[in-house]
């Protein structure tokens, strides 16, 4: 899979998860502090790496910076990304599974290695629901990006 990582700070954490991203077969595009001569602003590499997912440059992204929130906004203003801050297993599941989100927002702050490999296992191991009611949720977010929902 080709998997868009971007961080604005060059943190160990960020390190371990462009290694574990490449040691489990994905192809990582780099942005922001962590490609030399990026922008590391959070906005802008955080974008850059959500519009690699909108544009199919990219199958999905990881987006970082020091408590995920920036990172998670900043992706979410691209049309067609349903970024998610996750902090947590559970909550990375649940996100691809109700939620079919393709980016995944961390805390440099907050995610330790030994909790970004449970998240990243609950995020690659999770399948989006083929429930209607979950589909029907994901389909509206999919209109909201096009303007299309009223009321």
């Amino acid at each position: 899979m080709r998997i868009s990582v971007s961080s604005d700070m060059d943190e160990p954490v960020a390190r371990s998860l462009v290694a574990a991203l490449r040691d489990r077969g994905h192809e990582v595009r780099p942005h922001g502090a962590l490609r030399p001569g990026d922008d590391p602003q959070w906005a802008v590499c955080s974008e850059a790496a959500a519009r690699e997912v909108a544009d199919g440059t990219a199958d999905q992204a990881v987006v970082c910076c020091w408590t995920g929130t920036g990172a998670s906004i900043a992706a979410n203003k691209v049309p067609g990304v349903r970024a998610a801050l996750c902090t947590d297993a559970y909550t990375a599941d649940g996100a691809r599974r109700w939620n079919d989100a393709n980016v995944l927002a961390l805390s440099l702050r907050l995610t330790s290695e030994p909790l970004l490999k449970e998240i990243l296992d609950a995020w690659f191991g999770g399948e989006p629901s083929a429930d209607a009611e979950d589909r029907q949720n994901v389909d509206r977010v999919r209109l909201l990006d096009h303007g299309r929902t009223r009321g």
